[in-house]
């Protein structure tokens, strides 16, 4: 059966099982979207802007364990994507990025809306491809889902020329793929596994320390397991939240620069560290050689070899898919003969529940001006902490991390490693439409909302009812809390003095939108908003302009050397 190269791609997309599609048309790929309208198998989400079209792919991802698709043209098209795509490679979310290319014989002329795809996204994707001859599309479409998905996730781009996507060809696609020099390993070495074991049956002060890599191999049932096996307090990376519960008693929540006090001292001075899909990177464990001057052995495990000893030397590596290796050091910790008092573990507990005891969240509240935290501990309430919650990028998402408890997996949608404002609503749309029944919350700054907020438009057009809890100090918060800091109270540019009326703005896109300026009103709002299931709300809390983050470990310090409410 000949296809056209268009065809053939949307053949792939139905082969792969993809339901949706996020996008935004062009010429170079408008035989791809004729394709798509000639069936109904896969639907394409029409977003405003191709930043968000990723973003929305990038939600959809996190949310499901699936890889998300995006499709954009040449161009500005792609190059709009890039900040997107950036996102899902620093947090190693899976997805493939279809963009449009100029005809193959245009190639290097300078041609309309012609960039170096391949060139431009190299830095940023696991992988990319430039497909000229369309008999190799399939199998490289093919080979994009398996690189994207397997080993470490990441996104990989396929670029089209648009005389590739006109030519036709017999179609077949692959049952399987195999890509030279790249099979990344599933399970750990069993020697190295037994020595961890060892390690943390042996140890007096022990830690566990889980990250991302925990919610991407759908691991956090075998961590849970290990933890309570043990007895070990357990702190998660802002990527890990969920990956343990954070109601449970071995839980002492985030850790890192914003984590809390009993965590990152902890984490410091622990005797034996057992680190899952984590990195060690410097929002998490600040100054390294600070880190450093307290000796610890530590184990780590990453799917990744080129992550481990990368910032910290690591005593017992162990490359493997983190689910898997967790499940075989379960058997190897069940199966030993060395067993664990909990006495042993007395003092540490002890010294944990001295740190614990400063409740280092601890915030003044207000009966005149409504404090940040105060609107997620509502909301989480309210949502009786079930709900997805997607954020931007600032000090909403810091409040967000820090008071929501999360306590399964793949509810927490947020960008860490590359912190992109404008994340959340986009983000949210994909969660939404993957979870079409699900409660699905954006928090959000009034900051972060404006850099794609057109997308309001898309929750309109696909029914989104997506709530929107927009934490308005009027100011860059996170900006300003560092100018506050370090810049000597000089708040360079970071006052938003000309933002719009949000409430009008949402009724303009025909969506509901709420202003809230008293302490009194803030779980009515939550509870009205909430409560109309088929309509995206937007809230807008007008908050605290002088609160700051804590607590707050300062850049270059080590993470005892962390600032607390009170000593300010």
């Amino acid at each position: 059966m000949e296809l056209t190269g268009a065809e053939i791609a949307i053949r792939c997309l139905q082969e792969e099982g993809v339901e949706h599609v996020f996008g935004y048309p062009g010429g170079a790929v408008l035989f791809i979207y004729d394709a798509l309208f000639n069936q109904e198998q896969v639907k394409h989400i029409l977003v405003r802007h191709e930043q968000a079209a990723v973003h929305a792919a990038d939600g959809y991802a996190r949310s499901t364990d699936k890889v998300g698709v995006a499709l954009v043209t040449s161009g500005p098209g792609v190059t709009n994507a890039v900040t997107g795509i950036a996102t899902a490679y620093m947090d190693s979310i899976p997805m493939v990025i279809i963009s449009g290319q100029v005809p193959t014989h245009a190639i290097g002329e300078d041609a309309f809306q012609e960039v170096d795809a391949v060139g431009i996204t190299r830095p940023c994707v696991k992988h990319n491809f430039l497909v000229k001859d369309v008999r190799e599309l399939a199998g490289t479409i093919k080979k994009a889902f398996y690189l994207a998905k397997s080993g470490r996730p990441g996104p990989v781009l396929v670029d089209i020329p648009k005389d590739v996507s006109n030519t036709r060809t017999e179609f077949h696609y692959p049952s399987s793929v195999s890509v030279r020099s790249y099979n990344p390993a599933q399970h750990g070495d069993a020697g190295q596994i037994r020595q961890a074991a060892q390690l943390l049956l042996g140890a007096k002060r022990p830690m566990v320390y889980a990250g991302g890599g925990v919610i991407l191999s759908s691991a956090s049932q075998q961590l849970a397991e290990l933890v309570r096996l043990l007895g070990f307090p357990c702190t998660n990376t802002l990527m890990g939240l969920g990956g343990f519960p954070a109601t449970d008693k071995l839980s002492l929540g985030m850790l890192g620069m914003h984590g809390t006090l009993e965590a990152n001292m902890a984490m410091q001075h622990c005797d034996v560290l057992l680190a899952v899909g984590a990195r060690f990177d410097d929002r998490v464990i600040g100054n390294v050689e600070h880190f450093n001057q307290e000796k610890r052995k530590i184990i780590h495990i990453d799917i990744d070899p080129s992550s481990i000893s990368k910032r910290v030397k690591v005593d017992v590596p162990i490359v493997g898919n983190v689910a898997h290796v967790l499940g075989d050091l379960l058997e190897v910790l069940r199966g030993s003969k060395q067993k664990r008092e909990a006495k042993v573990l007395a003092p540490w507990w002890a010294q944990i529940e001295g740190w614990r005891a400063k409740n280092c969240l601890v915030y003044k509240n207000s009966d005149e001006v409504i404090k940040p935290q105060f609107v997620i501990e509502k909301l989480y309430e309210i949502t009786h902490g079930d709900a997805f919650v997607t954020s931007d990028v600032g000090q909403h998402q810091m409040w967000a991390a820090q008071y929501y408890k999360f306590d399964k997996p793949r509810r927490w949608i947020n960008s860490g490693g590359l912190g992109t404002m404008g994340f959340g609503l986009p983000a949210a749309m994909g969660v939404q439409l993957a979870h079409p029944d699900a409660t699905v919350a954006c928090v959000t700054g009034e900051g972060s909302i404006q850099m794609n907020i057109q997308e309001l438009s898309t929750c309109r057009q696909f029914h989104l009812p997506i709530k929107i809890i927009a934490l308005n100090n009027r100011y860059l918060g996170m900006v300003r809390q560092w100018q506050q800091f370090f810049h000597g109270n000089r708040y360079s540019e970071s006052y938003m003095d000309a933002l719009p009326d949000f409430v009008k703005l949402a009724e303009a896109y025909g969506h509901v939108g709420i202003s809230i300026d008293k302490p009194s009103d803030v779980e009515p709002a939550l509870k009205e908003a909430f409560a109309r299931k088929d309509k995206l709300v937007f809230m807008d809390f007008k908050t605290d302009q002088t609160e700051n983050v804590f607590p707050m470990v300062p850049g270059g310090k080590g993470l005892s050397e962390v600032i607390l409410s009170e000593e300010l």
